[in-house]
């Protein structure tokens, strides 16, 4: 069974809905996955945005959430998933808004696209003290198993 990544709040290429954006209440969305191989050690979880600025232009992707060393025997995350709250052992990395937690969807223009990855690894990832996306994703290198991919929009309404 491969890796699959879904919420109960919005289906892949669907709309996010507002509570979780700069709109609303700006809180994560529930989470859960699935056909987590057997030899995985650690889950990583990269939410990102490569629509910014403007969709039309785009000029960078810009990160909204970074979880890494989630534990293989978690399932899922709740709606608006404190840090006390998530799985033991998980750490947090920084988004571009330089802090770590959720970050929800706030385009200046137009429809952005979202996408929630999570990977399944075959270590745990040292302590990278609040990395950047970059930085973990260079530490995952050589160290995928798996990955599964949800994708949101969300466009403001003005």
């Amino acid at each position: 069974m491969a890796l699959q990544l879904k919420s109960p709040a919005f289906k892949h290429g669907k709309e996010i809905p507002k509570l979780y954006t700069c709109d609303g209440s700006d809180i994560s969305p529930e989470l859960s996955w699935s056909g987590v191989p057997p030899k995985t050690r650690s889950l990583a979880l990269i939410v990102d945005d490569p629509d910014a600025p403007d969709p039309a232009a785009p000029k960078m992707t810009w990160v909204h959430w970074v979880l890494y060393n989630i534990p293989p025997s978690a399932h899922s995350l709740p709606e608006g998933v404190r840090p006390a709250d998530l799985p033991a052992g998980t750490l947090q990395g920084l988004n571009d808004w330089k802090r770590t937690g959720w970050g929800g969807p706030c385009p200046p223009i137009g429809k952005h696209r979202y996408f929630f990855k999570l990977y399944a690894l075959d270590t745990e990832i040292a302590n990278l003290h609040r990395p950047t996306k970059l930085a973990l994703e260079q530490a995952m290198r050589g160290h995928i198993l798996a990955e599964a991919t949800l994708m949101g929009t969300y466009q403001r309404q003005r």
